[in-house]
């Protein structure tokens, strides 16, 4: 077993579960949360999300599925270069969309302004929800009694939370998740881990589309150096393999940068422990300067160009069509819901069979959610005008 860092959060000094459990001879207490995470339900339902594709639409775009996997191996490769805990990372890589609706952000948005009544929604507290109570897998505890660790990387992998959403906060009096500190290392690069793989996979699936072509992505003075630098080395390729190497770089600048940045914040800082870590006053996972400011003209450029082009558009206002009417029907009718789920609710348009609904509606891929709503409404949204 190679020896972590002293700022490593130790599966061997993890603060434990909610509910006491014999500890496993094959795996530490990381490994077993992320193995438990990839055998439940809510996991493989990733495979029919949308990610900013509506799933239906083409076979290689990515879902929340195959995003989920590739945060995972990039936050793999940073903790291992960092000398911190790999297991750890790589279980809040994989669980950090499992409370996302389908149709992607568009969804959630839709979903929270339903819930305005009900107090909202966020997939942050969603995935929190799932897997402290939503998942059913184990006859002595609700969700999926994961370590205090991973719990507290969910909670706050983004930092510490001024405001947090009524379903963290209810949680948090029952399990303390220290809200108002940073998590520990793993989860820090987790998150920006999340940043580099969607950056780059929105910008394959943006190419793959028509909806950018080489010349836009030439515009931005960082890519057109690469492009430029492929183009030399490789006389022969096409736009389609000059784009995957382009990817491929990217991909490694940013890995690159993240570790030598937050090393240098390591350097800096010399923490003791992870208690230090968490204690910091600002995150210590970074990109250097350089890059948070590329970051945010990948992000402009991916906004204007791919998340709202008119096809995403068209494909927004049907989706939200689609959760409004899902909601509306079953708010008012909760006979409708799954026997399982009617058992939970208590009359029409109460606090507690609006959150049932909610979950219910959640849970859905997009695909079930056309389904349900055709089921529902007798019609099927995908065969009207403008779909």
């Amino acid at each position: 077993m190679t020896k972590k860092a002293q700022y490593s959060t130790s599966p061997y000094s993890s603060k434990g579960r909610l509910h006491q459990e014999e500890e496993s001879i094959n795996r530490n207490p990381y490994q077993r949360d992320r193995d438990r995470v990839i055998h439940s339900d809510s996991f493989r339902l990733l495979k029919h999300k949308t990610q900013v594709f509506v799933a239906h639409t083409g076979d290689y775009y990515r879902t929340r599925l195959t995003h989920s996997l590739e945060v995972s191996q990039i936050a793999r490769t940073v903790a291992r270069r960092l000398d911190i805990d790999e297991d750890l990372s790589e279980v809040l890589a994989l669980a950090h969309d499992l409370g996302h609706p389908p149709f992607a952000h568009s969804g959630e948005d839709v979903l929270n302004s339903c819930m305005k009544a009900y107090d909202g929604f966020d997939h942050n507290a969603q995935t929190l929800r799932i897997l402290t109570t939503l998942e059913e897998r184990y006859p002595l505890f609700n969700g999926l009694n994961l370590t205090w660790e991973t719990l507290e990387g969910i909670a706050k992998h983004n930092g510490p939370l001024e405001n947090p959403h009524i379903a963290i906060k209810d949680f948090n009096k029952i399990y303390d998740l220290d809200l108002n500190t940073f998590p520990g290392l793993e989860a820090q690069i987790a998150s920006l881990s999340d940043d580099i793989a969607y950056n780059n996979h929105d910008i394959d699936d943006g190419f793959r589309a028509g909806f950018i072509n080489l010349d836009d992505l030439k515009s931005i003075e960082l890519l057109a150096n690469i492009i430029d630098q492929i183009s030399i080395e490789f006389k022969k390729i096409d736009d389609h393999m000059i784009v995957k190497e382009l990817i491929r770089r990217l991909i490694g600048l940013m890995v690159d940068d993240l570790i030598t940045e937050t090393k240098k914040n390591l350097n800096t800082f010399l923490p003791k422990n992870v208690e230090d870590i968490r204690s910091n006053l600002s995150p210590v996972a970074s990109f250097s300067d350089f890059f948070i400011s590329q970051d945010k003209i990948i992000r402009d450029f991916l906004r204007s160009r791919v998340y709202e082009h008119i096809s995403i558009e068209s494909e927004r206002i049907n989706s939200k069509k689609i959760i409004e009417g899902l909601f509306s029907k079953l708010i008012n009718n909760i006979d409708l819901l799954p026997d399982k789920l009617k058992k939970k609710c208590d009359i029409p348009k109460s606090k507690i069979s609006a959150r049932v609904v909610c979950d219910y509606i959640a849970s859905m891929t997009d695909r079930s959610a056309v389904e349900n709503h055709a089921i529902l409404y007798g019609k099927d949204i995908m065969d009207q005008p403008g779909y």
